[in-house]
């Protein structure tokens, strides 16, 4: 499995301009969550923005959210390393964003009115009526909240480190800091909001970038003219598999395709729609979003290697430095400014949404599982929130291997444990308590052991196969296994009111 975030020290881009961007989007940032600050008063305007949120900043906020970083640093460096192989990484994001909505989107929200759920293992204690599956699934999310988020936040330092030149360790506080202060103070709604203007930031940066990429690349000719220069030089790289193993290939597109539908700073998202009605536009503006941000993806990939096989630029020394290395020759600064901001913000409305899906398992998840409710769910949600960003913070200056494992481990901890408890379970009256609890357990026990022999090479899977793909089948397999042992009790497990839900 590929790191999913910058994990290593970017090309220093201090100039004027940028840092200028840079400081008015830190500016506007702080704008919006004063104004979010006032209008949170309860746990639910803090865990879900009071359920009041139209479907097009629904939609913007879970674009920004699910693509991230990556998208603008690692991505492009994935695509000049990988060739067309890496876009079976984003091809199913269509897929995907329809059967979020289809499969899950509907489901909870309505969930979430009948039964006022806040967050998603609350779903999969509602469905099961279970306080163990749902303290299990919370305690899956806090161990992979906390490890992503640590890595999001050293790509976060890193970006801040190469505009203004403080320094990594500062670059890291300092980033913490900015999305902490709009995520104390206005939770989720704050963090809709930042996501709606950092969605619009990162679509508009990004379509600009590919218009400039076609034309440096192409030499005037476009995308022929960039795939003439590539294939004469490297006939695999717009290949069907690109450099990638067909299994490495296959591997990616199913890990993420169905990963996707349980990542739970995006379905959680599902809670805040103001109407379910209007989910049937989601699938749309949600792919359009996509579309629109995966452009620079793709483009400055494929660009910079016929850029490097022209001459034109040198042989990237690391993969990730593609995106910094032509934005700063090839493109107006200005541009390059809004890109650096761009990337900053994706990764800060991630951090947002993962703080507030942690937080909510500690403050709501955990202490229902144990039969206890707190008091305060606000205050609590904001303290827990304020520790969580103090254990990433301080994770994030470990190692770059070891936060780079901690994010693969993240990632794949939330597909394995949550997609068939809950995107199954929503969906398939025969899925029982038992099988919902053993398919948890499973993602998060085998997630845990081979992800930690892998980092310690102490075990290696054969080329293509990921620990993420193996946890995720065989968390699929155990679900329905015991499920179909246990199918006697079956209908004891859902009550009338989520019967009902999962009938529409």
């Amino acid at each position: 499995m590929i790191a999913l975030l910058q994990t290593a020290a970017l090309p220093d881009v201090r100039q004027p301009v940028i840092v200028a961007v840079a400081i008015a989007y830190f500016f506007v940032v702080a704008a919006i969550g004063a104004w979010a600050t006032r209008r949170t008063r309860t746990a639910r305007d803090f865990f879900v923005a009071g359920r009041r949120i139209g479907v097009f900043p629904l939609a913007l906020a879970a674009m920004a959210a699910t693509v991230s970083g990556f998208v603008f640093i690692g991505g492009p460096g994935f695509v000049y390393g990988a060739g067309f192989g890496a876009l079976y990484l984003v091809l199913s994001a269509s897929i995907t964003t329809s059967m979020g909505a289809w499969v899950l989107g509907k489901r909870l929200r309505l969930l979430g009115e009948v039964r006022g759920l806040i967050t998603i293992p609350d779903a999969i204690g509602a469905r099961y009526r279970s306080p163990s599956a749902q303290g299990l699934a919370g305690a899956a999310i806090i161990i992979a909240v906390i490890g992503y988020i640590a890595t999001n936040v050293l790509a976060l330092g890193l970006v801040i480190d190469a505009v203004f030149g403080v320094g990594l360790t500062t670059g890291i506080w300092l980033g913490m800091a900015i999305t902490l202060a709009y995520s104390v103070a206005g939770g989720i709604l704050a963090g809709i909001y930042t996501d709606v203007f950092q969605g619009t930031l990162m679509a508009v940066a990004s379509l600009l970038v590919f218009l400039f990429a076609l034309q440096a690349g192409g030499g005037g000719a476009g995308l022929a003219g960039i795939s003439r220069t590539v294939s004469a030089a490297d006939p695999e790289f717009f290949g069907p598999w690109g450099k990638l193993t067909p299994m490495a290939a296959l591997s990616l597109f199913f890990v993420f395709g169905m990963g996707s539908l349980a990542q739970p700073h995006v379905v959680h998202k599902f809670y805040m729609l103001r109407d379910a009605r209007q989910l049937k536009w989601y699938p749309m503006l949600m792919s359009v979003a996509l579309m629109l941000a995966l452009l620079l993806y793709f483009a400055v990939g494929i660009a910079t290697k016929a850029l490097v096989v022209q001459g034109q630029m040198p042989p990237l020394l690391r993969p990730d430095d593609a995106t910094p290395l032509f934005l700063l020759q090839f493109t107006p600064v200005m541009l390059a400014a809004l890109v650096f901001s761009g990337v900053a913000a994706a990764i800060m409305s991630t951090v947002n949404s993962f703080l507030s899906v942690g937080a909510a398992a500690v403050t709501h998840d955990l202490p229902k599982a144990l039969g206890r409710k707190v008091s305060n769910e606000l205050l609590w949600g904001r303290v827990s929130t304020v520790v969580i960003s103090l254990l990433a913070a301080l994770l994030a200056q470990l190692s770059g291997a070891l936060v780079a494992f901690l994010g693969i481990f993240g990632w794949g901890l939330f597909a394995s444990t949550l997609v068939p408890s809950l995107a199954i379970g929503l969906n398939w009256p025969g899925a029982t308590r038992a099988g919902a609890i053993a398919s948890i357990a499973t993602g998060l026990s085998i997630t845990l052991a081979f992800e930690t022999l892998a980092y310690f090479k102490a075990y290696s899977f054969p080329a293509g196969v990921s620990v993420s793909g193996l946890a995720l089948v065989l968390s699929f397999l155990v679900f329905f296994v015991v499920s179909w042992l246990t199918r006697a009790g079956a209908g004891a497990d859902i009550d009338p009111d989520v019967q009902m839900v999962m009938d529409l």
